[in-house]
Parts: C-alpha cells; sequence; structure tokens
C-alpha cells in the first residue's frame, strides 16, 4: 500500500509547517502512524509516532515540544504539526504505517511496511 504525504515547502526558521499523509488510491486496512525524516547526507531518522486509534504518542527529544502527530480516525489520515521550526529540521518527511493495531507507537522502521513517497522540508535561517 502507498502513502501519500503532502504539506512541505520552503519557510524561515520560526514558521511552521503541516504535514498531512493518506493512503493513495482510498481505503485500505492499513494505518499510517510515523513520521521520519533524511537529511541531505544522513540516514533517515524517527520523528514521531502516534497509536492506530490516536490515544498515545511518541517523539524524538530533537522535536519534542515543537511538533505534534495526530491522526484522523475516520478519515485515516496522519498529520504532523511543526511549530518553531529550525534549520536542522531540514529534510524529506516520510510518512509510514502498517496494520497492526498496537498500544505504543512504534519508533522502528523495520517495524513499518508500508510508505510515502516524501515531501521536502525546507527550513532558513
Amino acid at each position: 500500500v502507498q502513502l501519500q504525504a503532502s504539506g512541505g515547502g520552503l519557510v524561515q526558521a520560526g514558521g511552521s509547517l503541516n504535514l498531512s499523509c493518506a493512503i493513495a488510491g482510498g481505503t485500505s486496512s492499513v494505518f499510517p502512524k510515523g513520521w521520519f525524516r533524511q537529511a541531505p547526507g544522513k540516514e533517515r531518522e524517527f520523528v514521531a509516532g502516534i497509536t492506530w486509534n490516536g490515544d498515545r504518542t511518541s517523539y524524538s527529544d530533537s522535536v519534542k515540544g515543537r511538533f505534534v502527530i495526530s491522526r484522523d480516525n475516520a478519515q485515516n489520515r496522519l498529520y504532523l504539526q511543526m511549530n518553531s521550526l529550525k534549520p536542522e529540521d531540514t529534510g524529506v518527511y516520510y510518512c509510514a504505517g502498517d496494520q497492526s493495531r498496537t498500544t505504543v507507537p512504534m519508533t522502528l522502521e523495520s517495524w513499518y511496511d508500508s510508505w510515502g513517497q516524501g515531501t521536502q522540508v525546507t527550513v532558513s535561517s
């Protein structure tokens, strides 16, 4: 199942962006539940995760207090509200999902089996 991320762009430091992720092509049993990012020359890293029903969240230390992950369960969409953006937040942001109904957010790439194509976020200083 392919996920589709959108909402990236160019923003000045201190600004905000809201990313969204949906199932490409319609409905699916996959739940979009995680956001990862990859900066130029670096490995992809976990940013934020949420349980399938939206009741628990997890964040990397670098974004905690600035980013908020959420889910629209009715439409099976995933969001990432990014505030107080910094130049080091620049990268390609990927959403990830799977069909499991775990009670804790999934933080490892290997736990996900569906990915989006990524959306570019660039934060200028």
